[in-house]
């Protein structure tokens, strides 16, 4: 019998999988959602939704496509591999997606134009919405921007016949904002953070509801989910892995409650694994090399294209850039101003405004 089984549950509430029915919509993912769906519905053309690993980025595509799902005027496609070596490799793929019938033997310059014939008949002539969401987009060769940005340019009077969503990690952000003529396209721009403990509560009775709880007993105290929000930080994906260990725990422990002594002793059980993970390497990192413990490595790339390798996590980037205008606001004896965390990443990588 399954763990959740015994916890009188239907399904595994805390699956890693991008299932929309247990997508929980914070009041930020609400807005990103409803957001998406009116630029859609007004084809404004291109949009960026960005993100740390684990937001919940990917999870909100799905939604968005099972959002659009029931209207017949909607054709909406997802690529979730978005790594092409050529031009036509892309094209192909966009092709097949849409069921543009090409030759094998057709140049990236033919495929280019049976798509456009595809946009203006199915966009203009027959009144329909096409939708391409791009996942993990950070990862897109520089080449498919300069694709995307000629197919962006394919449009009315009125509106845009491609709605384009770009759907990526922060380290995006700096690739396009370099690219002037495409950075101009951009019509709406969403950042997903962290959930915050509030929300992390909301997110864990409604996940429990959906598979199937009915007691009315919590099943996280109060203590217990305060302790696993500084732990996971409010990152979904790192929320469902642990509570899924918070679970498995209640059976074989045979407890019924999840409490705080029981995750810190789940958190302890965590850290010796890295401990004993770290002391088995047999080629310890040099010096030079060495990371700090729990400090992720974030490759990202500044306006110019060259690549930075930084220990520093979006979080931590939020303080410092916090703690500065303080601090230059204290000397001038003036309120520091407040902006939003999409404009600090802006100005923390040495994007203009």
């Amino acid at each position: 019998m399954s763990y959740y089984r015994e916890l009188g549950l239907d399904r595994e509430p805390f699956s890693t999988s991008p299932d929309p029915a247990f997508f929980f919509l914070s009041e930020e993912h609400k807005a990103a959602l409803y957001r998406l769906q009116v630029a859609i519905s007004l084809k404004r053309g291109l949009c960026v939704l960005l993100g740390d690993v684990g937001t919940g980025k990917t999870t909100l595509g799905r939604k968005l496509s099972q959002a659009l799902a029931a209207d017949e005027q909607v054709v909406l496609r997802m690529i979730l591999n978005p790594y092409f070596a050529t031009e036509k490799q892309f094209l192909s793929r966009m092709a097949n997606l849409f069921h543009v019938k090409v030759s094998s033997r057709a140049t990236a310059l033919q495929i280019m134009e049976a798509i456009e014939r595809f946009l203006f008949r199915c966009g203009v002539e027959e009144g329909k919405t096409v939708v391409l969401l791009i996942d993990e987009a950070q990862i897109l060769p520089d080449f498919v921007f300069e694709t995307l940005r000629i197919l962006l340019n394919y449009e009315t009077n009125e509106f845009k016949m491609l709605q384009l969503i770009l759907s990526g990690q922060m380290e995006l952000l700096p690739r396009i904002s370099s690219k002037n003529n495409f950075w101009d396209r951009i019509s709406l721009k969403c950042i997903l953070n962290p959930l915050k403990e509030s929300e992390i509560k909301k997110m864990l009775e409604f996940r429990l509801r959906q598979a199937g709880y009915t007691g009315s007993t919590p099943l996280f105290t109060d203590e217990a989910i305060s302790q696993i929000t500084i732990h996971t930080q409010g990152y979904p994906r790192k929320l469902a892995f642990f509570c899924h260990s918070c679970l498995e725990s209640l059976v074989m422990y045979d407890r019924r409650v999840v409490t705080v002594d029981l995750v810190k002793k789940l958190i302890e059980a965590e850290v010796r694994q890295v401990e004993e993970v770290a002391a088995a390497d047999p080629e310890p990192a040099s010096p030079a090399q060495a990371v700090p413990a729990q400090e992720p490595v974030h490759e990202r790339q500044t306006p110019d294209m060259t690549p930075v390798s930084s220990a520093v996590h979006p979080d931590d980037i939020d303080e410092q850039l916090a703690a500065a205008m303080a601090a230059i606001a204290s000397v001038g004896g003036a309120e520091a101003p407040k902006k939003t965390r999409l404009e600090r990443w802006m100005e923390f990588v040495g994007i203009p405004g």
